[in-house]
């Protein structure tokens, strides 16, 4: 199989994430609900992939790492921690349904939100709307910092500058970003949270997430119950990151997301984009002398490629792609409202490269789609 769905979750999986997957099964009981040795070994486990993340991240406070299910799950702890009490919030039009939907089903509580609707790898264009959208009653702004369908790479530092200046508290969403491109959370002034998911650029296993906290934001627990402190009190412990991570925890997926990020860091960053774009420049280059295929391709642009076909649907291709070894995703992928401001509503085909493609698969690629 030649695997090009790593924006949905890489894969394979370094080999160091395996053997800390296995380690921590063979040698890990439940953390903070006793003393003896494998609780304690859970207990490393957990503090040693909080503090990878804040290395990575630049949060030096390891108790401001939060594990979540996904970046989903992160999203939606902050958002509803953010405007609880309603507001305005602005943001992209290329956000997914995990940004989207929350702020839809909270317009019930008075909730109300702008999209900055601009053109692909126009980061001028959309600075400019992103600022004429900000009202007085704008308490935070949400922002993808690579789009999960076109790879389009947004200016989160220009963002933040404009948040600061207004007021208003800016959510990153880094589920395609986290892992290729260096993110310093110190270097934000209006950050209230950043969301990443393990199983993507950092290369751990599914059911992993991140959110690193923003010193200055009240917290609102999605749900409460067993943390192993405080455990006399009916209420929910108030600190980090006790506060938003009730119940047993995924140590198994933790041991295998900070072997991950240790993969990353190893690798570095800069190089992981850099290998992505020259894969991702290479098959934009070659698609696009099938006249029937439109490429979405530009500048900035991370490791991601999405073309549709004049003749056949987004699912065609994928199954035919499918029947010949080769693993892309066609359709909607979870962001129609990315669609509607491209004008791709009926859905894409989306290539998308880690660290471990080649160009020879790239080129097997092309020369198949060359045949179709």
């Amino acid at each position: 199989m030649i695997y090009l769905d790593n924006a949905a979750t890489t894969l394979p999986k370094p080999s160091g994430v395996l053997e800390a997957i296995e380690n921590a099964l063979a040698e890990c009981g439940n953390a903070g609900r006793s003393g003896h040795q494998a609780a304690m070994k859970s207990a490393e486990v957990l503090y040693h992939c909080r503090d990878m993340i804040g290395r990575m991240f630049g949060q030096d406070n390891p108790e401001q790492v939060v594990f979540t299910l996904n970046t989903t799950h992160a999203l939606n702890l902050v958002i509803k921690s953010v405007m609880r009490e309603g507001g305005h919030c602005v943001i992209s039009g290329y956000e997914h349904n995990s940004v989207v939907r929350p702020l839809h089903a909270m317009q019930r509580n008075g909730v109300t939100y702008s999209v900055v609707r601009t053109p692909l790898f126009d980061p001028g264009s959309f600075l400019e709307e992103f600022e004429k959208l900000i009202r007085p009653d704008t308490i935070c702004a949400v922002c993808t910092h690579v789009s999960n369908v076109f790879g389009y790479i947004f200016p989160i530092e220009q963002i933040d500058k404009i948040c600061a200046k207004h007021g208003v508290k800016l959510i990153v969403d880094a589920a395609q970003s986290a892992g290729c491109i260096p993110i310093d959370c110190k270097k934000f002034s209006s950050l209230a949270a950043l969301c990443a998911p393990g199983h993507k650029g950092l290369y751990g296993p599914q059911g992993t997430g991140v959110l690193i906290c923003g010193d200055e934001m009240k917290w609102y627990p999605m749900m409460e119950g067993g943390t192993g402190s405080n455990s006399l009190s009916l209420e929910q412990p108030d600190f980090l990151p006790d506060l938003l991570e009730s119940g047993t925890q995924n140590v198994h997926g933790l041991a295998g997301l900070a072997a991950g990020v240790e993969y990353v860091l190893s690798c570095g960053e800069d190089e992981i984009l850099r290998h992505e774009q020259e894969l991702i420049g290479y098959a934009a280059k070659e698609l696009a002398k099938i006249p029937r295929f439109r490429v979405f391709n530009g500048e900035p642009q991370a490791g991601v490629l999405a073309f549709v076909d004049e003749w056949l649907s987004a699912e065609e291709i994928t199954d035919f792609l499918g029947e010949k070894g080769i693993a892309v995703r066609g359709g909607l992928h979870c962001a129609p409202l990315a669609h509607q401001t491209v004008g791709t509503s009926s859905g894409c085909v989306r290539i998308s490269v880690s660290s471990f493609n080649t160009f020879g698969e790239i080129e097997a690629v092309c020369d198949v789609l060359k045949e179709l």
